[in-house]
């Protein structure tokens, strides 16, 4: 990637934070009315402040690691283990939230244009949000080419609003309806933490170039880190040109209708341009949903491969999908959704939390690789990403503390958990890999007696299939038939006899009303000292609803055979032609 392209694919998150992030940081002013509103320009100059220190910051982290994974490289290779999984934890949350913000956000600009559709949102979300899950089970990636006429179109839209409303010495159109807030608090210092708090949910994203470096095209450190100070620009300019607009034409949260789309109405008019823009800011977010696609199934099969999630994580289909970190993702973005009846302020709140703990770890951990390896300027870097990991962390304590009530509990309750979940999975890898001998030159195999059980249900040509596949194995062959209530054992002797077949059989009682049971205890009870082999024929039905017509009976013998570690189980799947 270039510059530009890098731009326009790796910074959708943090683009579309404009339509959230100075609506955040209203919602919680305008409960101290005008005086109240006057406030935003200074909340958000704070938070582009934040935002230069960032950047500034991430381009260490460009430099220092060209291979790109962002925090999750930073921690664990400077901070150890545990806080890696911390880092990891936060951004499995930041993935999950920036599709559930970015869907509702998007669905906000569309509800504000079409009100008619507001009773409609929480299907309209769902329905996006399967749409996309199922494209990327699919297997569909856009290139980073394709997603710039979006961005440009979005980019253009915003500054087109900036423009329009700063020439403009009053709304072009002003946006009636009931206000979302009252007048119940007065200007504080609290009122003015809980707005940068919320606020800063505009500065997701921030860290997605550090992520991937390597996309870039050479000189890779260069681009990326030019397009890390682009981004900061853009975002920056766009943050502080629509909150001198918000204080320009004393806007207020209006139920049902997004500030953008305020702003938007104020400064071009109820056009063209104004449907131009909240198009822009719907396709746009919904790509910025889809980034997380992309993200969360490539960390979560680094986890795998680091033995901390399910190996499974790791597998892809044959369209080179990690399908298990895409239908999670999409499984718990949709739980949020609908928990949230898709009201994106609700979401938005939750948001900020991981990404500061992000920042917060990546920051310190590079105070630690400068303080280690004392390279040229190390002083000043030192200072400059301890400044960063210092305000990180104090922006992540005020936004827990003032958004705690408002659902940040759930973030603090998560981020524990995924983290203890994490290190249970690599402790059972470990159990598991050192009874596998793992690093260790095994003993040299040895061949032992093979005793062959085959599971009979009746006379058939399924039986006959099953003792031939036996036959071909070996030559000590024992078929067992579990007589089943109401069977007469002695006629289906008489049925074996007839059949004649050169297999010994065993005739087992139904003792607790399932096949698996007594055919398990025979083949532990019997065969000391010798390997048990199983050999279970059953029919596959063609594809589709037939698939339930089987008794499946064969599953419930292998559950109880796979507990021994001396049984191997052979499956013989009979066509149905």
């Amino acid at each position: 990637m270039t510059v530009s392209t890098g731009l326009a694919g790796l910074s959708l998150d943090a683009m579309a934070s404009v339509s959230y992030g100075p609506e955040a940081i209203v919602l919680v002013l305008a409960t101290a009315g005008g005086v109240g509103l006057g406030m935003t320009l200074p909340v958000t100059i704070a938070i582009a402040a934040l935002l230069a220190v960032l950047v500034a910051s991430y381009r260490q982290v460009i430099a220092t690691f060209p291979d790109g994974g962002g925090a999750y490289a930073v921690a664990k290779r400077h901070l150890g283990h545990r806080t890696s999984l911390v880092a990891a934890a936060s951004l499995i949350v930041d993935y999950v939230l920036n599709v559930a913000v970015s869907i509702a956000a998007g669905v906000a600009a569309l509800t504000s244009a079409f009100p008619a559709l507001h009773g409609y949102t929480v299907w309209i979300c769902t329905a996006i949000l399967v749409g996309v899950t199922a494209l990327n089970l699919l297997g569909i990636r856009e290139s980073a080419r394709a997603f710039m006429i979006p961005t440009i179109m979005f980019v253009a839209g915003i500054f087109a609003v900036i423009i329009g409303g700063l020439v403009r010495s009053e709304p072009a159109s002003v946006t009636t309806g009931t206000a979302a807030v009252s007048d119940i608090h007065t200007v504080g210092v609290l009122l003015l933490l809980k707005a940068f708090s919320s606020g800063c949910a505009a500065l997701t994203g921030v860290e997605a170039i550090a992520n991937a470096v390597p996309s870039f095209d050479a000189p890779k450190v260069k681009r990326a880190q030019r397009a890390e100070v682009a981004l900061g620009a853009l975002l920056g300019v766009m943050l502080i040109g629509l909150a001198v607009l918000i204080e320009k034409f004393e806007l207020r949260p209006i139920e049902g209708t997004t500030v953008l789309s305020q702003l938007t109405e104020a400064a071009l008019g109820h056009g063209i341009g104004y449907y131009i823009v909240q198009f822009a800011t719907v396709v746009l977010l919904a790509l910025a949903a889809n980034t997380s696609y992309g993200g969360l199934p490539t960390l979560t099969r680094i986890l795998a491969d680091d033995n901390c999630l399910p190996h499974r994580f790791a597998v892809s289909s044959p369209r080179q999908v990690y399908r298990y970190g895409v239908l999670t993702l999409g499984v718990t973005a949709g739980v949020l959704l609908i928990a949230a009846r898709g009201n994106m302020n609700v979401l938005v709140p939750l948001f900020a939390i991981g990404v500061f703990v992000g920042f917060t770890i990546a920051q310190t951990g590079m105070v630690r690789h400068w303080w280690q390896t004392r390279a040229q300027g190390w002083r000043w870097r030192i200072a400059l990403n301890g400044f960063g990991a210092l305000l990180t962390f104090v922006a992540a304590i005020v936004t827990t503390a003032m958004k705690f009530t408002a659902g940040a509990w759930l973030i603090v309750l998560v981020l524990p958990v995924l983290v203890f979940g994490m290190e249970r999975i690599r402790s059972a890898y470990t159990r598991i890999g050192g009874r596998r001998g793992n690093g260790a030159i095994p003993d040299q195999p040895q061949a032992t007696g093979t005793a062959i059980v085959v599971p009979i249900s009746e006379v058939s040509e399924l039986s006959r299939e099953a003792l031939s596949a036996a036959m071909s194995i070996g030559k000590d062959i024992v078929a067992v038939h579990v007589c089943l209530p109401g069977e007469s054992a002695k006629a289906f002797a008489k049925a074996w006899e007839a059949w004649h077949p050169e297999v010994r059989l065993v005739l087992l009682e139904d003792s607790d009303a399932t096949v698996g049971g007594p055919v398990a205890r025979y083949v532990r009870e019997n065969f000391p000292g010798r390997r048990k082999v199983v050999v279970i024929a059953e029919i596959d039905p063609p594809t589709g609803w037939d698939r339930v017509l089987p008794s499946h009976r064969s599953d419930e013998l292998e559950r109880e055979l796979r507990r021994m570690t001396d049984t191997v189980v052979c499956h013989l799947r009979v066509q149905v032609v």
